[in-house]
């Protein structure tokens, strides 16, 4: 890969990286709980600062005790019978109103939205809570619901969720901004949801990176153009794109990279950076969850964020 610095070449793991044993406790390790019960409840400034230092540092901040509160009538809506067949999920876009990938309308398409726009709230609420210096830079992205189960879907590895990866959208350039996601298990029969959590994101991108071929001139400006972006994908954007696919596309990767598999049971709550924290959501039904935009220069320590550590091992800057 042209522009790569001497840090990341000279370190790059090779395919033949030694499986990596969890260890007891592991998933405790990447976990940090929080003794949250309500959705806009008032933190202490320690509890804050432990909460921020743990998200940006890679952690998943774990509320075991905060349910998203589901009506007797809404349970109807936990039925794969709801989505459309056509997407993996059920979404709402909080900007527009709009919702995608039911085949529900009428009413029942509206109290649907209403559900989904409650989450969508209340996840905000939650996060202006836990992270103050976040709250009046939040941009709200895409809310979903997941009422298929993840067990025997049949995908390709690029779009296999079961498959360890960092988040990057094809369509939806980020351009440096982050990630952030609140899940929530809504499972009406109580069914943990089970995810795969990978290595550190510096180390996956000392392995990918190098195999990442150089852009091609006019590529970002052309995809914009014809529509097939939602904005100019900048390099940052490209780079990410390609440690998401190519973490997907290689079976020992899935097989070595393996650091915790915690599990997160029905009524339970957790935030975390997606395009930080290797995932793979690899067993479970039945979940909420409500995408954030936010970005960089808001974070308390910018450095830790995959555009620093990814201009870092490239020794240039990705977004301009």
């Amino acid at each position: 890969m042209v522009g790569v610095s001497d840090e990341l070449t000279a370190s790059a793991p090779t395919r033949s990286a030694p499986a990596i044993a969890m260890p007891t406790g592991a998933s405790e390790e990447i976990l940090e709980r929080m003794a949250v019960s309500a959705w806009s409840a008032e933190c202490s400034p320690a509890d804050r600062e432990r909460a921020l230092d743990a998200l940006e540092g890679g952690k998943i901040v774990f509320l075991p005790d905060l349910a998203f509160d589901i009506d007797d009538r809404e349970r109807r809506f936990f039925d794969p019978a709801i989505a459309d067949g056509k997407h993996k999920n059920i979404s709402f876009e909080p900007q527009t109103g709009a919702v995608g990938g039911t085949t529900l309308g009428g009413g029942e398409r509206e109290e649907l939205t209403a559900l989904l726009r409650r989450f969508s709230d209340q996840s905000r609420a939650l996060l202006a809570s836990l992270f103050p210096r976040y709250a009046t830079q939040l941009q709200p992205g895409r809310t979903s619901l997941r009422p298929v189960q993840i067990d025997g879907r049949h995908l390709s590895p690029r779009k296999d969720d079961t498959r360890l990866h960092v988040d990057a959208f094809p369509s939806r350039p980020v351009q440096g901004q982050r990630i952030l996601r609140v899940f929530a298990n809504v499972h009406p029969d109580g069914a943990a949801r089970v995810w795969r959590v990978g290595e550190p994101f510096a180390d996956c991108a000392r392995r990918f990176l190098p195999r990442q071929s150089p852009a091609l001139p006019g590529a970002a400006a052309l995809l914009h153009a014809l529509g097939i972006t939602k904005g100019r994908r900048t390099e940052y954007d490209r780079l990410m794109l390609g440690l998401h696919d190519r973490a997907k596309a290689d079976d020992e990767f899935q097989r070595s990279a393996i650091r915790a598999e915690p599990g997160f049971p029905a009524g339970s709550t957790w935030i975390v950076y997606t395009d930080l924290v290797m995932h793979a959501a690899i067993a479970g039904q039945h979940a909420l969850e409500q995408t954030f935009y936010l970005p960089v220069a808001v974070m308390a320590d910018p450095e830790r964020s995959p555009l620093r550590i990814l201009e870092r091992l490239t020794g240039r800057r990705l977004v301009r």
